[in-house]
């Protein structure tokens, strides 16, 4: 049986408007690891990603299978439900997709310092306004913001 998906499995500032990669749409990257130890229901994906709506949930799932990344299996029985799950195609994302967080835990700081400057000169108030490094796309690995070393 696979461990459920955690509440927290991604930092409120999620995805991270900083990481100037973007895997699909703002939400892919997430769903994309929720579905890395294999298939989800719906439900399941809401519980990490309850910040999204259902409608953009749904939207976002079908365009990752439209792209062909997910797969939308039916299952039939005495409670009928749908899973979610990546596609060889969609898995072949992971090993990019960690590059991506990687490359932005490693240049966290000068992200942040050039947003910060951006909104400076352009007499706006920062957007982002935090403490620790954001492990890549919206999907937080280690560092302060996760929990983990550094923090």
């Amino acid at each position: 049986m696979r461990e459920p998906l955690s509440a927290d499995m991604f930092d409120e500032l999620c995805p991270s408007p900083l990481n100037p990669i973007r895997f699909g749409d703002k939400w892919a990257a997430l769903i994309i690891r929720c579905l890395e130890d294999g298939p989800r229901r719906f439900s399941e994906l809401r519980v990490p990603l309850r910040r999204v709506t259902p409608k953009v949930l749904t939207q976002s799932l079908r365009s990752l299978e439209r792209g062909g990344l997910v797969c939308r299996t039916v299952r039939a029985g005495a409670t009928p439900h749908v899973e979610y799950g990546l596609t060889p195609l969609g898995r072949s994302m992971l090993a990019p997709l960690a590059a991506a967080c990687a490359w932005a835990e490693e240049h966290w700081d000068e992200l942040l310092d050039a947003h910060e400057a951006y909104d400076d000169a352009a007499g706006r108030p920062a957007h982002v306004h935090v403490s620790g490094p954001a492990a890549g796309p919206g999907v937080h690995t280690s560092g302060p913001a996760a929990g983990g070393p550094g923090g």
